[in-house]
């Protein structure tokens, strides 16, 4: 069981390697689209041109940092708390994390659609009003969800302690 063990804590290792690397890949990849596109662009560029290429790095950013909390979220409760998520407390605290970032993504990636569609192509924004309810709908299942987890942690209050505890472990 033992080797069971490290096999999966190496696959955690390389999911968080490999997330921390497509963040970087993104980051990059954003700051030479601000940089060419939107900084040094001659003037035939113009300033929609320029626009749409700050829109284009604010959405590589926002993907980036997703996979960079994702890698944080992985490497802090998988390999430094080494968290079975079995109760109800671990359960919340992982998938809120996990929520935040993707909710945040989505409503950032909602309105740079928003922003470029409105000129480029109106008849695509109901497609950016499903991306923007989806968003809406997780945040609202999501404190459905803390709400009803709430009640189970009060049944399980040492579950809650050990939880806070394993905090000090990270910092």
């Amino acid at each position: 069981m033992k080797h069971l063990h490290r096999l999966f804590l190496a696959g955690h290792l390389a999911i968080i390697a490999l997330f921390f690397a497509a963040a970087v890949s993104l980051v990059v990849l954003a700051a030479s689209e601000l940089w060419q596109g939107a900084i040094m662009a001659g003037t035939d560029a113009g300033l929609r041109g320029r626009f749409d290429n700050i829109l284009e790095s604010i959405g590589m950013l926002t993907i980036g940092l997703v996979a960079l909390e994702l890698a944080q979220t992985v490497f802090e409760e998988e390999v430094q708390r080494d968290v079975k998520v079995s109760g109800p407390t671990r359960v919340r605290r992982y998938l809120s994390r996990f929520l935040v970032v993707i909710v945040i993504a989505l409503s950032i990636e909602t309105l740079v659609a928003t922003f470029e569609l409105m000129h480029e192509d109106p008849r695509q924004l109901p497609y950016v009003f499903a991306i923007g309810g989806s968003a809406a709908l997780l945040l609202v299942a999501w404190g459905v969800f803390v709400r009803l987890n709430r009640s189970a942690e009060e049944l399980e209050p040492e579950a809650m302690q050990q939880a806070k505890s394993e905090d000090d472990k990270v910092e």
